[in-house]
């Protein structure tokens, strides 16, 4: 199992989280699965940037992303250096901090929050 930590998010995580996943398992499914509702519009197909979080910590040790993810990636709010599409971005044994923006391209939600 790897370490996973969720710096605090008022919306989906406001105390933040510290989780054990399953390497090999996307970012994004390791979040909903430990109850932490990322969106992810796309249903997880790499068609949006709902799903965009910030690696603070491990960055290096996510497999590189493709040129579908980068392309999207242009469109992500709050975009920087460690941006991902958590829905690509897998998780290996090296422990990571991910930041899940305040924003995302979806400023309304279906849900109606």
């Amino acid at each position: 199992m790897t370490q996973l930590i969720v710096l605090p998010h008022a919306a989906l995580c406001p105390e933040g989280a510290v989780i054990e996943v399953t390497p090999g398992v996307s970012i994004c499914d390791s979040l909903i699965l430990n109850g932490i509702e990322i969106e992810h519009a796309c249903e997880k197909s790499c068609a949006c940037t709902t799903c965009h979080v910030h690696v603070r910590e491990g960055y290096r040790s996510l497999s590189e992303p493709g040129e579908t993810e980068e392309d999207l990636l242009d469109r992500a709010w709050g975009l920087d250096l460690d941006s991902r599409l958590s829905c690509q971005a897998i998780v290996g044994t090296v422990p990571l901090v991910i930041d899940i923006p305040k924003y995302s391209i979806n400023i309304v939600k279906e849900s109606g929050h």
